[in-house]
């Protein structure tokens, strides 16, 4: 690949729903995510990446991708100053993807379905691009913000809650409005963390083990502030014992589901059961694995360096209204508010919702606290070796 352009497809092979014997069926893997493409394409050498868009597998309209990633964009700072990057990186639309194609003389629906099968190879379109970019680099400092409870019997042992204060910003005006408020994503897990952490500090019994409040910056261009902390701990790893993360709480009331992203992989499944059971609601895995929620949030930077993570909310089943009502609700926010100035804040909308996530998370933490085991990555999960490693250094 070196120096070249490569055009590739959002998401796992088989993904579009046609084929689940491939990699985790029509659960996205890490591999398909963009973040996972842009790294593999600077390790091969290329010179540029294109990542063709489709909403279905992306899991979210072309407005999404244009109010992300129009502008400057922000990354952690390395070594060699972004060098080892690709010099172009970027998305294409759908119908910019088939007239690529059809330059090259080449038939893109032909290519898709031969890409979506085991043993394909890399095709060469036997094209040339020509384009300069003129960047003005800019350094800054935005801050993570933490606050600690030390615990009273085990104070180096570690539990985490984690939220993303920042959104996108001041950005292309929609309907003449140009702020992108954030308000479910994610003032509202910033709410619950700052809930949370009052209740244990007004809590009379004080936990035994540490508990971190942690308040991260960057999400919103790929897990930056959650990722920098997952590489530069203030307190270790290996006793980090969980993290629990909120983002995109429910604004539409109670929930009977407690819906799990990452459904499976560890023990912390079965602390968000019993905690689930005891508000009378039911645990159940994500209901679209396939849009990649896992590698979305801030949970997923711990669980990249081996911490055992839970990000799980009320989202498919409501108390009074049903699962279609919440089919409907949640469609509607991400074709017309996700990521956009318009998610904004409802003095009319029914939080109690957002409040029972927030009671049930602080039980799950509680417990946590009260223990002295670990809980573990279970057997299959890709995250369980790397905890291995990580308990056993002393």
């Amino acid at each position: 690949m070196k120096g070249k352009t490569v055009v590739v497809l959002v998401n796992d092979p088989g993904n579009a729903g046609n084929d689940t014997t491939m990699f985790k069926g029509k659960a996205m893997t890490y591999y398909g995510r963009w973040m996972y493409k842009y790294e593999e394409a600077a390790r091969q050498g290329a010179a540029g990446l294109l990542i063709i868009h489709d909403t279905k597998p992306a899991a979210y309209p072309w407005s999404v991708v244009q109010s992300s990633y129009s502008g400057a964009k922000l990354r952690n700072q390395t070594a060699d100053k972004g060098a080892s990057k690709c010099t172009i990186e970027g998305w294409i639309t759908l119908d910019a993807a088939k007239k690529l194609f059809s330059a090259a003389g080449q038939d893109y629906e032909e290519a898709y379905t031969a890409a979506n099968q085991k043993g394909f190879k890399a095709r060469p379109l036997n094209l040339q691009v020509s384009t300069s970019i003129t960047n003005k680099l800019r350094r800054q400092e935005s801050k993570n913000v933490v606050a600690v409870l030390p615990g009273t019997t085990r104070p180096d042992e570690y539990i985490i809650y984690s939220a993303h204060w920042d959104h996108l910003g001041i950005g292309a005006p929609v309907a003449g409005d140009s702020i992108y408020n954030g308000a479910a994503d994610n003032a509202s897990g910033c709410a619950a963390l700052l809930a949370i952490a009052n209740a244990f500090q007004q809590a009379k019994e004080k936990p035994g083990r540490s508990i971190v409040f942690l308040a991260v910056t960057g999400e919103e261009q790929g897990l930056l502030g959650s990722m920098y902390y997952a590489n530069h701990p203030l307190f270790p790893v290996r006793k980090t014992v969980a993290d629990l993360n909120m983002d995109d709480l429910p604004n539409t009331g109670p929930m009977r589901d407690l819906t799990v992203i990452g459904y499976g992989q560890s023990e912390l499944d079965e602390y968000a059961r019993a905690a689930a059971q005891e508000q009378g609601r039911y645990i159940q895995p994500d209901q679209n694995a396939d849009k990649g929620y896992f590698f979305r949030s801030d949970h997923f930077s711990f669980a990249h360096v081996g911490v055992p993570s839970l990000y799980a909310s009320g989202t498919a089943d409501s108390w009074t209204k049903g699962k279609a009502y919440m089919k409907k609700m949640s469609e509607e926010f991400e074709a017309q508010h996700y990521h956009q100035p318009s998610d904004e804040y409802n003095a009319q909308a029914d939080y109690r919702g957002m409040e029972w996530d927030a009671r049930l998370l602080y039980r799950v933490g509680s417990r946590l606290a009260a223990e002295t085991t670990f809980p573990q990555w279970k057997p299959g999960s890709e995250f369980k070796a790397i905890r291995d490693k990580s308990l056993a250094q002393k």
